[in-house]
């Protein structure tokens, strides 16, 4: 259906479309040739379809054609009337950048008024050509121009029918529209309302004066305080009184005034969070690229010995891809031992180490963290552990993920226990809340420390068992399957490296071995050559050295020494084990133990002998030795004759001069003997006597 040379005429697909046709195809046909129905254009494609008369369809056509399509006429004349309106963007342009003041406010026009005003000025826009085209007709016909309202007035009734636009219905008020439009624009359609200054109460000083009430602490003013004190106050000061407390209320709670007052009343870490930009953060792709560790309420009652509630700590290591607890160390407080095994546990669970370890700022983790041999603890003990360590911001609970994690984890398996004790004590949720007489009834049931252990540790394995909310596979399987090629496996020397703690302060090697106190327990290690064999030609080269040591807490069957050289830097020595004893009585001696003593015995004379021979050759070669200046060094006490003939005979100290060996300066020796060379021989008769 359209227009052709100014006719209204009808498609040939109109008329013949369709399962049950306006007419059927062959009757237009045959009417069209007889001349009973005109055609005023032939089809020339699918953008050109062939076009009937509308005028020229018998009755019975036109009839059927309106109660299938409506009337031809009418519908044109409408499609005529949507034409006329185009939208205009600049209006809508100038009300969405259009700024009002409002209470000191600048505001901008609410979505619904900016489409209202931008399709009145449109349909404006259409009412103004249209009289002037008609203002034109007119003059050129000399008619009336007073006639041509009425026209303009029924069309802008058409047009509120199609369009629903607010334009007034009113002639004269009609007329006066159109006339300010032309005049100021689209400023003309913008409602007197917005902006009045009749409607601006609190602004300037009166403002400044109601924030400084409110931040007020001596004394602390309520909302009503303040709207009693201030129209008190108004009429001297010029500000206009107010209406309602709630107008205060509203006031007050304006995102620009908010701030201002807020920290003061909520404090100012509450305002922080509140008004302060948060990031948006996407959570890893992969295993162990983040670790959390944080500590909590283990949010389990259990007994004492004494029969008392309490509660304790507890200190987790999540990865955050998977939400997998990987290690944790139930304690009463969230110390540097609770931190230290959660860790280790972590890293033996998982068995690589992680790519960024985020912690709060608690000393333990400081102490973790510090570096020096001088101070207990293992230096650099996160900068081990993994590339980068950080501590979350204080007082920013959005930036530490592990809190939501717990939140879960104790609505979802701890709540299940009725010795759950509730969430933080910030939760609102009724079902966060403990039912207190109900445990103090049935305390005895209640957990032992040991029990309340192995219950967390299930609780534990169900919550890893269970599916992660994002993929649905559960999260230890998650865990498992993902790969992470940017992390190191954890080798037995980065174990060595990481968990192994370093005493405070050196120890000396002694004749006892070195003794060391561990845990509050003093113990004593030596070095061996051999299970079971000291060595004691490193004891013979070390006793009286300072070792600073290095041991595992979870096995102090051996610790590590280290010297520290010239330049400060720690090298490792040996590695010793604890130190063996032997029964003092021969009752209470073992099998080998009387072995072990004879070979101890041994090896001490042996390292007796060595040291004097080591030490006379010395004297010798620097001529120092007593026996050069007619004296005698003491014979060793409490040894065998035979161990000191072995230090005499291996120190070039003998009782004779050396035997002569060559025959010809023996004789000559011999030969050169006179009388008083030799010593008289004296003979003691009697004792001969008693012999015989």
């Amino acid at each position: 259906m359209e227009y052709c040379d100014k006719t209204l005429c009808v498609t040939y697909d109109e008329l013949t479309g369709g399962s049950d046709p306006v007419m059927k195809y062959n009757t237009l046909r045959i009417n069209i040739v007889r001349g009973n129905i005109r055609k005023i254009r032939r089809g020339g494609g699918e953008n050109t379809p062939a076009l009937i008369v509308w005028s020229s369809l018998p009755a019975k056509y036109k009839t059927r054609y309106m109660e299938r399509y409506g009337n031809p006429e009418e519908r044109m004349a409408e499609q005529r009337m949507r034409d006329k309106v185009k939208t205009d963007g600049e209006a809508r342009k100038y009300y969405e950048e259009y700024r009002y003041d409002m209470n000191g406010k600048e505001n901008s026009l609410p979505e619904k008024m900016i489409e209202e005003y931008t399709l009145n000025a449109s349909v404006l826009n259409a009412l103004a050509s249209d009289l002037g085209n008609k203002a034109l007709l007119t003059r050129m016909l000399n008619n009336n121009k007073r006639d041509l309202w009425p026209l303009i007035a029924d069309e802008c009734e058409q047009l509120r029918e199609i369009y629903g636009h607010t334009l007034p219905a009113n002639l004269s008020r009609l007329k006066e529209k159109i006339r300010m439009y032309k005049k100021h624009g689209y400023m003309s359609l913008i409602s007197g309302k917005l902006g009045n200054s009749s409607t601006v109460k609190i602004t300037g000083n009166a403002g400044e004066w109601i924030i400084a009430k409110k931040r007020s602490k001596t004394p602390v003013y309520t909302d009503t305080q303040i709207f009693d004190e201030y129209n008190k106050v108004a009429a001297e000061r010029g500000w206009k009184p107010l209406k309602s407390r709630r107008g205060l209320a509203l006031w007050l709670s304006r995102p620009d005034v908010k701030p201002l007052w807020w920290g003061a009343v909520h404090g100012e870490t509450a305002a922080n969070q509140k008004f302060k930009r948060m990031h948006r953060t996407e959570m890893p792709s992969r295993r162990d690229s983040l670790w959390y560790g944080d500590g909590t309420k283990l949010n389990l009652y259990y007994r004492d010995e004494d029969g008392k509630i309490r509660t304790t700590m507890v200190y987790e290591v999540i990865d955050a891809y998977s939400e997998v607890m990987l290690g944790y160390w139930i304690s009463d407080s969230e110390d540097y031992e609770a931190q230290y095994h959660a860790y280790r546990m972590a890293i033996q669970t998982s068995g690589h180490k992680p790519y960024e370890i985020v912690h709060d700022n608690q000393g333990g983790h400081k102490k973790l963290a510090r570096k020096g041999k001088d101070a207990e603890g293992e230096p650099d003990f996160f900068g081990k552990i993994c590339h980068i360590h950080r501590a979350t911001a204080p007082y920013n609970p959005q930036s530490k993920t592990i809190e939501s994690l717990f939140g879960r984890f104790q609505r979802q398996v701890l709540h299940k226990d009725w010795r759950f004790t509730g969430q933080n004590i910030t939760a609102k949720r009724d079902d966060s809340r403990p039912d207190v007489e109900f445990i103090e009834k049935n305390k005895d049931a209640l957990y032992t420390l040991d029990e309340l252990k192995e219950r967390y540790a299930e609780a534990r394995r169900e919550w890893n068992s269970m599916p992660h909310p994002a993929t649905g596979v559960p999260r230890m399987e998650m865990y498992e399957k993902s790969v992470n090629d940017e992390t190191d496996t954890v080798t037995v020397y980065d174990m060595i490296d990481i968990f192994w703690m370093w005493l405070g302060r050196p120890a000396t090697f002694t004749g006892y071995g070195i003794e060391v106190t561990i845990g509050g327990r003093k113990r004593a290690y030596e070095v061996f050559a051999a299970p079971g064999t000291p060595d004691h030609e490193w004891r013979s080269r070390n006793t009286g050295q300072k070792f600073y040591i290095k041991y595992d807490p979870y096995d102090t069957y051996s610790i590590r020494l280290y010297k520290e050289d010239g330049a400060g830097n720690l090298r490792f020595e040996r590695t010793a084990e604890p130190y063996r004893m032997v029964p003092r009585a021969m009752q209470d001696q073992k099998e080998g133990d009387a072995a072990f003593i004879r070979q101890e015995q041994e090896a001490d004379r042996r390292d007796r002998i060595e040291r004097q021979v080591a030490a006379k050759k010395i004297e010798y070669a620097h001529g120092t030795a007593p026996e050069l200046y007619g004296l005698r060094t003491p014979g060793l006490k409490g040894v065998t004759a035979e161990t000191q003939r072995e230090i005499d005979r291996r120190t070039k100290k003998y009782v004779c001069n050396p035997e002569e060996v060559s025959l010809g300066k023996r004789m000559k020796n011999v030969s050169n003997i006179t009388d008083f060379d030799m010593e008289p021989i004296t003979i003691d008769t009697k004792k001969t006597a008693e012999k015989l």
